[in-house]
């Protein structure tokens, strides 16, 4: 009889993923488990698998490994992250509401905003911005694409544009994803500034089309002030739920904050 590995769908802004605690069980094929469990027909459905699991280095409290639906580990995702802390203090598995999460992009520090027993919002301390490859125009199709590279420890081209609903995102998205100038591939943030804040649709480097991505909110604040587009906070609007974004000029930190939601929980065999 196949192991049943327990599970919990989480769901940050949209941006949903299978959350498996690995001290309790030890995935052995985590790229498989996530192309399997992901798929929306066939599998739990979700836009990856995140495992979590205890740190060995004093510097931090727990790890995060990240896998998206085609199997490519990710260094980083936001929402994932904000999730992790609601998941970890509801669950009685810490009663701090400060955690400092290792991740492929080094120790992020989630700040948890909690009211009567509930995490309702989390903070993610997101690190610096790099800023690797100037802004380009890359061929998009027909189009020119004029974008900004930012890295948030993961890669993220940001393009504004002056309607995003408009815009073909799997066609675009797709392309811009695959680009030679991307040669770990890209993820890909399509943004409008709006009076009310900056409307973004998201194409996740091993995902596709996404309802949020959290990386890709910072990005995007990120390339909307570096260009003159935005002051230092910014409400980033997606497809899933809306981020505060805030690039600090004291310490050039980038913060993220947002809400973190279970969906539902349940057992899973693991695939062949």
């Amino acid at each position: 009889m196949k192991e049943k590995i327990h599970f919990t769908k989480m769901h940050g802004c949209g941006n949903d993923y299978i959350y498996v605690d690995t001290s309790l069980y030890n995935i052995e094929n985590p790229a498989a488990a996530a192309i399997a469990w992901s798929d929306r027909n066939k599998g739990i459905g979700s836009d990856g698998l995140v495992l979590i699991g205890q740190s060995s280095l004093p510097e931090a409290d727990y790890t995060m490994r990240i896998f998206n639906a085609d199997g490519s580990e990710a260094m980083m995702c936001g929402n994932a992250s904000r999730c992790i802390g609601k998941y970890l203090f509801e669950k009685g598995l810490t009663k701090n509401t400060q955690i400092r999460l290792l991740t492929l992009s080094g120790i992020k520090v989630l700040d948890l905003h909690v009211k009567d027993g509930i995490v309702e919002s989390v903070t993610v301390d997101m690190g610096e911005p790099l800023f690797e490859k100037p802004q380009q125009f890359l061929p998009c199709g027909e189009k020119l694409s004029a974008g900004t590279f930012v890295s948030m420890g993961n890669p993220h081209y940001v393009v504004f544009v002056d309607n995003v609903e408009t815009l073909d995102i799997a066609h675009d998205g797709a392309i811009l994803e695959h680009h030679p100038a991307f040669p770990e591939r890209a993820n890909i943030e399509f943004a409008e500034m709006r009076p009310d804040g900056i409307r973004v649709r998201v194409w996740e480097r091993g995902s596709g089309i996404t309802m949020a991505c959290g990386t890709g909110a910072c990005a995007t604040a990120v390339a909307a002030c570096k260009t003159g587009r935005a002051a230092r906070t910014s409400r980033i609007m997606m497809d899933g739920g809306e981020l505060e974004i805030e690039w600090r000029e004291a310490d050039n930190h980038v913060y993220m904050t947002g809400p973190a939601a279970f969906v539902f929980e349940g057992e899973i065999e693991l695939p062949e």
